[in-house]
């Protein structure tokens, strides 16, 4: 068991880093990275603190700050007044930054179309399920882990997954 899920996690690692570079492609063909893709993603339901927009992609603060500041300087997003923190802005798309995810997520559906073909339906829910699975139980491991203190779990393991819409996850290419 231990060895097939060793097995698993190298070809997890391995289909990330593919999807990894083709998310940078499909971001890219529309002059924008994957990173500027996630981020849009994230705010294109609702306004969103950087700070909160973080938490959700499981990345730090000051590089979605960064790509935030970036985004606005060049016009497809925007800081909007939050009405809840007077000192923590609420990050929103423009028009522009709508029509630049939109490009950007019809290439990745014709992408996800092209790299499924072939394979059921029925099996990517089941892989996906397993998946979301296997990430649930590690996630446990790793609290229960840092709780007792050993340092292989969460801390040696780098930031806590982060959570994003239904529809945010669905126009990723990972």
């Amino acid at each position: 068991m231990a060895e097939e899920l060793a097995l698993l996690v190298a070809d997890v690692f391995e289909a990330a880093g593919a999807l990894r570079r083709a998310g940078e492609a499909l971001a890219g063909a529309e002059g924008q990275t994957q990173a500027r893709w996630q981020l849009m993603s994230v705010v294109s339901e609702e306004s969103l603190p950087v700070a909160r927009a973080a938490r959700r992609l499981g990345v730090a603060r000051q590089g979605v700050q960064r790509i935030a500041n970036e985004l606005v300087r060049d016009g497809l997003a925007e800081f909007r007044d939050n009405p809840d923190h007077r000192t923590s802005s609420l990050l929103a798309l423009t028009l522009s930054g709508r029509r630049a995810l939109e490009a950007i997520t019809a290439r990745a559906e014709a992408a996800h179309r092209a790299m499924g073909e072939g394979i059921a339906q029925a099996d990517l829910a089941t892989l996906r399920a397993l998946l979301r699975r296997l990430t649930e139980q590690t996630d446990q491991w790793a609290e229960a882990e840092a709780e007792a203190g050993t340092g292989t779990g969460a801390e040696a393991g780098g930031a806590k997954r982060g959570t994003r819409s239904r529809a945010a996850a669905d126009r990723q290419p990972e």
